[in-house]
């Protein structure tokens, strides 16, 4: 009987799937992202945290999606290391988009978002992205991401922009100070999750006007930037995926209902939707 093993690896962490015999085996790895980790890491990383617990499984197929992949040298190191690591597997290495789009849309037409750590969409026609609004990073984009509406919450915090109640809780939740989260932005590595991590203080604190319209302006850049470049916006279900976009689910509803849009899937990770296509 053939085993699948399919692998979703985003930013904070790398989710296996083991498919065997109608059975699903879930494995947690850390993140293997190739801007970060080297082929070689990545190799003792699968090696000592994947191998032992496949056993003695017999993989005849591997599936893997990742960050940094759109990358064809990136896709290329991946694929060799899976190679080494599982030989005589057949393996597929594709980037984070299309996981996203096949968890999401599966074999039909729609836009496929991502609203996690970071930000991303596309419009995909059942077999490939045919249009993708280009992804700016932290820096320069990711609107409506974890970062985006992290950085809005220290932006609301170090202007006093909060009122005094927020800026109480904001103190006691975090134990931060203007040094700390300046020398985190810019002298410590991974911003981007540093920033992302204050987006819990949005979903700890909802129903405070401050913090509603954070989010209702931070996921409609989103849609402004991004969703509105797809003439298939207004005639295609648009589906998300990511940790902010189920968390917020409500608020991208109400977004969806104010533009006369309709709202697809919302998914927390891809793997469900991976599982589904791939089965």
């Amino acid at each position: 009987m053939s085993a699948i093993l399919i692998a979703d690896s985003g930013s904070t962490k790398c989710e296996w799937c083991l498919l065997e015999n109608g059975k699903k085996k879930k494995i947690i790895t850390p993140a293997i992202s190739p801007y970060f980790v080297s082929p070689e890491e990545t190799f003792s990383i699968l090696e000592n945290k994947l191998k032992p617990k496949l056993g003695k499984t017999s993989v005849t197929d591997v599936h893997f999606y990742g960050t940094g992949l759109r990358d064809q040298t990136n896709a290329k190191n991946m694929k060799q290391v899976l190679k080494k690591l599982l030989p005589g597997t057949s393996i597929e290495v594709q980037h984070d988009l299309m996981g996203a789009a096949r968890a999401l849309c599966g074999t039909t037409k729609g836009i496929a978002c991502i609203l996690g750590t970071g930000s991303n969409s596309c419009y995909f026609n059942g077999k490939k992205i045919e249009k993708n609004s280009p992804g700016l990073g932290y820096v320069l984009g990711d609107e409506g991401s974890g970062a985006y509406l992290g950085k809005k919450v220290i932006q609301y915090y170090l202007y006093k922009t909060f009122d005094e109640d927020l800026s109480a809780r904001f103190e006691k939740r975090f134990n931060e100070t203007h040094e700390s989260i300046l020398y985190n932005v810019y002298k410590m590595p991974l911003p981007n999750r540093y920033l992302a991590s204050f987006a819990i203080f949005l979903a700890e604190n909802r129903g405070h006007f401050m913090i509603e319209n954070i989010l209702e302006d931070g996921l409609n850049d989103f849609f402004f930037t991004h969703l509105y470049k797809y003439k298939e916006s207004w005639t295609l279900p648009i589906h998300f995926i990511g940790s902010i976009a189920f968390g917020f689910r409500d608020v991208l509803k109400e977004l969806c209902a104010s533009y006369e849009l309709e709202l697809g899937r919302v998914l927390k990770t891809p793997m469900q939707g991976l599982v589904e296509y791939h089965q």
